[in-house]
């Protein structure tokens, strides 16, 4: 239990902290920002370790795409990638539920990296503009797109269909992709307690190439991440 609370409290401490120090640079270019960012993804690991004694594990690094553009579509248990993603890859561009903008600050800073929101479950004029803003983001920038296809957080043995906005963009933009499965949920769960003691495993799992039909695509992301954690779980 006290693990728990000081976890919390330095953690959130710290991003604090960290946003406060990096609110000025909201004024300077984007990449400065971006620095803020990576700080709180290395500042969210080095809480895990030293509060809960959580060992981080990144495996598949060799797999990184190169040289290409790329989305990222990462399976979501916590908090936790949504921070230490930012230390992996160049500084990805979110594709996130509009609700997060509106947090004081750090809704603040994700607009500020070129974040994308969108309105989850909901046809709206804003979002049949979303895949001409995902589409500038691709064709001005050299940093991946990254989406939680799973559409929110879970818990770690639940294994619902991905969400289809994950098709619809490698459909769209024709770029390959970069499944990514991700166990923090043993850790960090998003109810009750967090969990000293245990590991958290990154897999950063094979390409799978442009070109293939969507529906074949969305079937393989799904067993590629879910086959993944059933493995690291």
């Amino acid at each position: 239990m006290m693990k728990d609370y000081l976890f919390s409290f330095f953690f959130f401490f710290g991003i604090i902290i960290i946003s406060i120090i990096f609110l000025p640079s909201f004024f300077f270019p984007q990449k400065i920002v971006i620095i803020g960012g990576k700080l709180m993804g290395y500042w969210t690991s080095i809480c895990l370790r030293l509060f809960l004694s959580t060992k981080i594990i990144v495996k598949g690094q060799e797999n990184i795409i190169k040289n290409e553009k790329f989305f990222i579509a990462s399976s979501h248990q916590s908090m936790f990638e949504t921070f230490f993603l930012q230390t992996i890859f160049n500084s990805p561009v979110f594709i996130l539920k509009k609700e997060l903008l509106t947090i004081p600050i750090f809704g603040w800073y994700l607009k500020k990296i070129g974040s994308i929101s969108i309105k989850r479950d909901k046809t709206s004029k804003e979002n049949l503009g979303f895949f001409n803003k995902v589409s500038k983001a691709v064709l001005n920038s050299d940093r991946p797109l990254l989406i939680f296809p799973q559409g929110t957080r879970l818990l770690p043995h639940e294994r619902p269909p991905l969400k289809k906005g994950a098709s619809k963009i490698y459909e769209n933009l024709k770029i390959a992709c970069q499944p990514v499965a991700i166990n923090s949920g043993y850790v960090w769960p998003k109810k009750g307690k967090k969990k000293p003691g245990t590991t958290i495993t990154i897999s950063i799992l094979p390409i799978i190439n442009k070109g293939l039909e969507t529906n074949e695509f969305l079937k393989i992301l799904e067993q590629k991440i879910y086959s993944e954690l059933d493995l690291i779980n």
